[in-house]
């Protein structure tokens, strides 16, 4: 047991190692992105399904709350927690349109649109940044594997080469605490 223990722990050190070598600009671009954006008041929402749902709640949260340092609250919406829009939306329209209606209805010309999925097929997510790309927000992904159709369509993509997606959504929490420190250093 203590080797697959280890192995686990060395494929998520390559995969994030990987990551690292693949997308430091772009994290950097969407580090400058985001802090421009609370710079001028915008607001940042996250969205994804299931692990990446998750993730976008805890991003958000360390919006809001604060990662390393105290200062003020930075506006940080997780589409994925009210569940009675949830469940009117999957259930009045369609599960593909839960993200982009809420977008539609919370967004402004100039926010931020951050979509997460770890395949970069969740279709849901698409729509979503569709919606966000046709009222003039700035967007970003975190995927995995290629990227799939999430990842053309944003702004800024950051793919973990991985296929494997308990290693693309470990890395996925080590860029988004990467990107909380340094746009909290910044503000």
């Amino acid at each position: 047991m203590k080797k697959d223990i280890e192995r686990i722990f060395h494929e998520s050190i390559r995969v994030k190692e990987e990551t690292l070598k693949n997308n430091s600009d772009k994290i950097v671009e969407a580090v400058e992105s985001i802090r421009e954006l609370f710079s001028r008041n915008g607001k940042i929402f996250f969205f994804g399904n299931g692990g990446s749902a998750a993730d976008s709640q805890h991003i958000a949260a360390e919006f809001i709350g604060r990662f390393k340092k105290e200062r003020r609250a930075l506006p940080a919406i997780a589409l994925t927690t009210d569940t009675s829009i949830l469940t009117a939306l999957g259930n009045d329209y369609s599960f593909d349109i839960i993200f982009a209606r809420q977008i539609e209805g919370l967004a402004q010309h100039g926010d931020l649109a951050f979509g997460i999925s770890t395949s970069g097929k969740s279709k849901n997510v698409i729509e979503g940044i569709k919606q966000a790309k046709k009222m003039g927000l700035k967007t970003i992904s975190l995927t995995g594997r290629s990227g799939g159709k999430l990842a053309p369509l944003t702004d800024i993509s950051i793919i973990v080469p991985s296929s494997e997606t308990a290693r693309i959504q470990e890395s996925h929490l080590c860029v988004a605490h990467a990107i909380c420190e340094l746009v909290e250093e910044k503000i």
